[in-house]
């Protein structure tokens, strides 16, 4: 009797720490009004070396108002770096995500700034 209520409790607690964790995960939408496409975007936490997976995978976010939802992103600083068509990159460091629904728009002028062509 008291395993299977040991057990009981360990499935309350795991259950109760995940739901814990999807509350301060963010949400962000992200709206291409470049006149680029963007055919990558990584994450990484701003304290690893390596960049995380392409969240893209196989879609690409279409210029001119293309759009793209990332969901369920652990509440974390992270660096991020979109690819566009091109292969140029943009690099955005210590980006503050936790409990946020956000919206970034990128935009010729950011894309390009970020590139190192633009003020």
């Amino acid at each position: 009797m008291k395993k299977a209520l040991l057990g009981v409790a360990l499935i309350l607690a795991v259950g109760a720490t995940a739901v814990a964790q999807d509350e301060l995960a963010s949400t962000v939408t992200i709206v291409n009004d470049s006149d680029w496409g963007i055919h990558y975007l990584y994450l990484s936490p701003t304290s690893d070396n390596e960049w995380g997976p392409d969240q893209l995978g196989d879609a690409t976010i279409a210029p001119n108002g293309g759009t793209f939802l990332l969901h369920s992103i652990p509440c974390d600083t992270y660096d991020v770096k979109l690819v566009d068509e091109d292969g140029d990159e943009c690099v955005v460091g210590a980006v503050d995500l936790c409990l946020d629904d956000d919206t970034w728009h990128i935009t010729n002028a950011k894309l390009l700034s970020c590139e190192g062509y633009g003020d």
